[in-house]
């Protein structure tokens, strides 16, 4: 499955294979991996792996897949904080273009429905 074939992917068939032929299913899994990877813009591949050896990582530390799925969504919550936290900055670094005065607005009363 490359990067083109995401449409057809089958939560249920990876599933079944992870049940029933846990090696194939990670055979499987560091294939799509890779593929990924490989199509990605290549100045972006070096983050990307660097990115996956870390999730690899955690996964390996986890244990069970309930621990993994901790793991990850502490990883993306951390992730996520810490954009935030950089797009905050941006704001306070910007110059910020002085705001036009707003006009006086003229409200409308719309007439109520019976």
């Amino acid at each position: 499955m490359g990067p083109a074939d995401q449409k057809d992917f089958s939560f249920e068939e990876w599933a079944a294979l992870a049940r029933e032929d846990g090696e194939a299913f990670e055979r499987r899994r560091q294939q799509l991996i890779e593929s990924m990877l490989a199509a990605a813009p290549e100045r972006m591949q070096r983050r990307l792996r660097g990115l996956q050896f870390q999730i690899d990582l955690e996964r390996e530390r986890a244990g069970t897949p309930l621990g993994v799925a901790v793991r990850l969504n502490s990883m993306m919550w951390s992730s996520f904080a810490d954009l935030r936290d950089a797009l905050a900055g941006v704001g306070e670094s910007v110059p910020q273009q002085p705001r036009m005065p707003e006009a006086g607005a003229q409200l409308i009363p719309f007439p109520k429905r019976s």
